[in-house]
């Protein structure tokens, strides 16, 4: 089988006993180092998809989609569902009312988001469902002003199903202030438990409640809500229905509220990428050392390639082809151990937890009680390629230098 000069001298060199063991062991420890580095970027990468994707379907599960907000109270909020649901974006539409407020028990006070929901539809565009650890989602009955609350909020009160609590609405009024107080009391009827921030600053309760709240008959509801199928479509979905009811509605969607949280996180994935890329540049720099080392430890081959007419080009391929070897087999062996991590990093933890006896996360300081992992091959492919890339940009220098070896200099010290 025929293979060009280059690429047949470079492989064996890379697999040649050379008589500088110190030259084996640095390039082997370059493989190692590049191979250490691709696996660490591809099991953090990887953990923080996992994370990136608990969250989303925790807080994304919970607040709206999208919302077709009308500019005065919907009186009839069925034909705009049923205007949306001929969207093939949109899995389902139900009545929503969003309020802001202060919850108040026996003298302690905390800012609260109140949804007025339908109990009987919630489950069509929310988890919570899923997440009710104390009571029902169904004892949220019109005219009782019942209140379905967050964890976090129920564990800072210290409250429990049956007990009752103040919710403090904002209202405008004639009066000099502009804005007077009104308090309404709830009935605590459920618990959930979703494992995000919006178990302490969200609070459901009856969508007919809420409106006997702003003084609204019991049919008005403020918007109707939106499930769609894909969250970033959401914002023009939403934008289409509006335009097409006209004037009297606006959309809105999950962007403008949770927008940020998902930037910053998308911000901090792709920043601890790069930095993680520098411990993969070094590694793949290291080979530069190798090469150099290797070059010295060759220079009386390179000579008699050169006077039996090797030309500068074929030298300089021979050494390239030897440090991209190294490369590649150390971003492989690297790229293979890392899927590998990634795919198994939640049950490592979790043996490490049975074997100490200690919770590395434990469900009463964190959100997620455990440590979710989602191998994406654009990331792994991504991240084998920059290794490829470096480990090729890594050969260049020495390569060069060993192509510009006079012959007759070379022979005469070795």
């Amino acid at each position: 089988m025929f293979r060009p000069l280059s690429i047949f001298i470079g492989t064996r060199y890379t697999r040649a006993k050379r008589r500088n063991r110190f030259v084996s062991f640095i390039s082997m420890t370059s493989m190692i180092g590049l191979a250490l580095g691709v696996l660490a970027m591809i099991v953090v990468l990887s953990v923080m998809n996992g994370f990136q994707r608990e969250m989303s379907s925790r807080i994304l599960g919970m607040v709206p989609h999208a919302t077709i907000v009308g500019v005065n109270p919907i009186s009839d909020w069925q034909p705009v569902a049923a205007a949306a649901l001929k969207n093939p974006e949109v899995t389902a539409a139900v009545p929503f009312t969003e309020m802001e407020g202060m919850l108040s028990y026996k003298g302690s006070m905390q800012p609260i988001q109140i949804s007025g929901i339908d109990p009987a539809q919630e489950g069509k565009v929310s988890i919570v469902t899923q997440h009710i650890v104390q009571g029902n989602l169904e004892n949220l009955q019109p005219g009782e002003f019942g209140v379905v609350i967050g964890e976090i909020t129920a564990r800072r009160f210290r409250l429990n199903v049956g007990d009752k609590l103040t919710l403090i609405v904002p209202e405008i009024s004639t009066a000099p202030g502009g804005i007077t107080p009104r308090m309404q009391r709830l009935n605590v009827v459920g618990v959930f438990k979703v494992g995000a921030e919006l178990d302490g600053s969200m609070a459901l309760i009856h969508v007919a409640d809420a409106a006997q709240m702003l003084h609204w008959q019991p049919n008005q509801v403020q918007s109707v809500r939106l499930a769609v199928k894909d969250l970033y479509a959401a914002p023009k979905v939403s934008a289409d229905i509006a335009g097409s009811l006209g004037a009297a509605y606006k959309a809105d969607d999950w962007t403008h509220t949770q927008g940020s949280l998902f930037s910053a996180m998308k911000m901090e994935k792709t920043m601890i990428g790069l930095l993680l890329l520098m411990i993969v540049a070094v590694a793949a720099f290291n080979i530069i050392a190798t090469l150099i080392m290797v070059v010295n430890d060759k220079g009386a081959d390179i000579a008699i390639l050169r006077t039996i007419g090797a030309t500068p080009r074929q030298i300089m391929a021979i050494f390239m082809v030897q440090g991209t070897v190294i490369g590649i087999v150390g971003t492989l062996i690297g790229g293979v151990l890392g899927v590998i991590a990634a795919l198994n990093v939640s049950e490592l933890v979790g043996w490490m937890e049975r074997v100490t006896g200690q919770h590395i996360f434990s469900s009463d300081v964190y959100f997620v009680s455990n440590l979710p992992s989602e191998l994406q091959g654009g990331d792994v492919l991504l991240i084998c390629s920059a290794g490829f890339v470096l480990s090729f940009l890594a050969t260049i220098y020495p390569a060069y230098r060993a192509a510009k070896i006079e012959p007759a200099h070379a022979l005469r010290y070795s």
